[in-house]
């Protein structure tokens, strides 16, 4: 979470009143075991975009531990909708399974794999993206998993500000990732379509496909 919104973030997360009792204990397991997933107004704000844009397909770049898959998912079943969901380290797509088994959902595809070569091989289209992974790839997620995307979808980029370490003072072991995402958000703006970076949890990135018109002969 940004430091400097800390006291704003808190406030909103103290108005929402969640009752699904798994979603609570994934909360809980990821505050016990410092699991990364994304902070509560994040998951509000994306639960509100997915529902708003009557979102069908989803692709999900970084399962974890299920948190923001099940809350997609959940989404969009009403609209017939399929989650594909990728997760690379084998413990937390294990737990990913045991958490989608509890919540019943059947509209859930798990790939266990790397998202760099796994994307590539999904043969589909999508409503909305949702990036949370390994911050040093966010280019490759990003133009790999655009070229899927339908158009009018949005790809929502999550941390991608990463700790704030991008506009002040970061241990150097960080210097090649903090590098990496500054050129990204260059790239994401000097884009053709609509992108903005919105300042709450850890950075929200939001990029906006528009609809190609087609030229009538």
């Amino acid at each position: 979470m940004l430091e400097e919104l800390k006291e704003a973030n808190e406030y909103i997360v103290g108005k929402i009143k969640e009752k699904d009792e798994l979603i609570l204990e994934m909360e809980a397991y990821a505050q016990e075991y410092n699991v990364p997933i994304v902070t509560k107004e994040v998951a509000e704000y994306l639960k509100f975009l997915v529902k708003s844009y009557k979102t069908k397909n989803v692709l999900e770049i970084g399962t974890a531990i299920g948190y923001s898959g099940i809350l997609m998912a959940k989404e969009i079943k009403e609209n017939s909708g399929i989650l594909y969901t990728i997760e690379i380290d084998e413990e937390r797509y294990n737990l990913a399974q045991e958490n989608f088994k509890k919540s019943g959902l059947d509209n859930i595809i798990s790939i266990k794999g790397d998202a760099l070569e796994e994307v590539k091989k999904i043969d589909d289209k999508f409503d909305f993206v949702f990036i949370d992974a390994s911050k040093g790839h966010y280019m490759e997620f990003f133009e790999d998993s655009y070229k899927l995307l339908n158009d009018g979808g949005i790809v929502f980029i999550d941390n991608i500000m990463f700790r704030g370490y991008l506009y002040k003072e970061y241990p150097k072991r960080f210097k090649t990732i903090v590098k990496r995402l500054d050129c990204f958000i260059d790239y994401l703006y000097e884009r053709e379509d609509r992108f903005v970076l919105l300042p709450f949890g850890d950075g929200v990135g939001l990029y906006f496909k528009e609809t190609r018109k087609t030229e009538k002969i």
